[in-house]
């Protein structure tokens, strides 16, 4: 339908000649941004520079993006009449697994925790919601709407369709804190949108009724937590699996490279709960491939990443998961049976107490906060003085506007891991020969 694939801003450059289709135009457009390119040098679950091996957003979301062709082709092959009807398209689906990271901060989640707590006044911070900004205003393919990319694909984005506002759970304290008391599990941010970019949301839903749009931005509460959305489109459900393969199998790939975890640990928290979840496949292959995966022989490793992956690929379903929707992009979604859901859910729960929740990684993620914490705090302080020119232009006509801030936490979280620690060692550490060097 012709109404997915327009541009808030209209496509009015034509280049003599070409022919792609409107996913194929924003998915070049994702790749050729400065934003995606700066995920070469953004941490993933192990620092970068730790290693030229280890994963890094970038390479996490190629992997993404080519485990998401996979699932579409299975997907066309097992409904082929219903994923007809959906239009579902591959460089689509390519685009967003692309794209999905490209709002995150340097330092991983440390830096997304260092930027909510300084903007805990001013609007909050999310990885989420700054891709949703990138690709709607930020990236300068065009003046002021960013990437301009096709309707569909911005709804594919957005995996969580509210506003931060209403999703924090309970006012935070407002009183400043010493940076190195800040508790990360205090200030993980909620997962949603910035209220300053409404405009371009408030546009994207024009595609919708008023009782699809305002079920969709539904959340529910979450005990003492912060609220969260319940729904998510078609396309972004794809993207999101892809994710949550891409994190659950291949980032453990570097943890058993790096001799983080080891293989009769592996088997006692993943391989034997597996068991008892009675999927077929498992059964009869997972005690093999763990061997396999701790193989002093990386061809053997590699065999067993693959075979995992394809398990999972191969057994998601297209189900009518809301079927109140009036759209059908929202009433179906791509989901996993419920035992394979909880077989990733162990793989993804092991790299995250074995490897992320590590003390070394975790101190590294601390660094990170505290690095990030100090660049905000001496730019707000004299934004006119620090900012470089650019980024001094945009906050003055935000600061007119009263969302300076915002700028602020735009150009931190835009910043490599590298960048952001040379930038603090020319602000902090005097005896530096960066000191003077140019800031962008």
């Amino acid at each position: 339908m012709e109404i997915w694939t327009q541009r808030k801003l209209g496509q009015k450059l034509q280049r003599q000649g070409d022919h792609r289709t409107p996913f194929q135009r924003d998915k070049a457009r994702i790749l050729h941004s400065a934003a995606f390119r700066r995920l070469q040098a953004k941490t993933q679950v192990l620092g970068v520079g730790m290693s030229d091996f280890y994963r890094t957003r970038l390479t996490h979301s190629l992997e993404a993006s080519q485990i998401g062709q996979g699932i579409a082709a299975q997907l066309r092959s097992k409904y082929p009449e219903l994923t007809q009807h959906l239009d579902l398209n591959d460089t689509l689906i390519e685009a967003l697994c692309l794209a999905h990271d490209i709002g995150h901060p340097p330092y991983g989640h440390g830096g997304e925790v260092a930027l909510h707590y300084m903007m805990r006044n001013h609007g909050g911070f999310e990885g989420n919601g700054q891709t949703f900004r990138i690709v709607t205003k930020l990236e300068p393919y065009t003046a002021e709407h960013g990437m301009n990319l096709s309707r569909r694909t911005l709804l594919g984005l957005i995996k969580y369709p509210n506003f931060i506002a209403a999703l924090n759970q309970a006012p935070q304290q407002a009183e400043s804190l010493a940076h190195r008391e800040v508790n990360a599990s205090q200030w993980h941010p909620p997962k949603g949108l910035y209220e300053c970019d409404r405009a371009a949301f408030t546009w994207l839903f024009e595609a919708f009724s008023s009782n699809d749009t305002q079920t969709f931005m539904a959340f529910k509460s979450n005990g003492k937590n912060h609220h969260k959305t319940q729904y998510k489109s078609f396309d972004c459900s794809i993207m999101e699996l892809a994710d949550d393969i891409a994190y659950g199998i291949h980032d453990l790939e570097d943890a058993i490279v790096m001799g983080i975890v080891n293989q009769s640990q592996f088997e006692q928290e993943v391989a034997e709960p597996l068991l008892k979840l009675d999927i077929d496949w498992m059964n009869h292959n997972i005690m093999h491939l763990s061997k396999k995966l701790f193989s002093q022989h990386h061809h053997e490793r590699k065999d067993a990443i693959g075979a995992l992956v394809n398990c999972f690929i191969t057994n998601i379903e297209i189900l009518e998961t809301t079927p109140q929707f009036e759209q059908d992009l929202l009433k179906y979604n791509s989901v996993f049976p419920a035992p394979f859901h909880k077989a990733l859910s162990l793989f993804k729960s092991y790299v995250y107490n074995r490897v992320i929740r590590k003390p070394e990684i975790q101190v590294l993620e601390y660094k990170g906060q505290q690095i990030v914490m100090e660049l905000f705090q001496a730019f707000a302080s004299d934004p006119q003085r620090l900012l470089p020119d650019n980024t001094r232009l945009r906050w003055s006509e935000a600061n007119d506007m009263g969302n300076g801030h915002r700028v602020i936490a735009d150009y931190i979280s835009g910043m490599t891991d590298g960048f952001a620690a040379k930038l603090y060692t020319s602000l902090f550490l005097p005896s530096s020969a960066a000191v003077g060097e140019k800031m962008i």
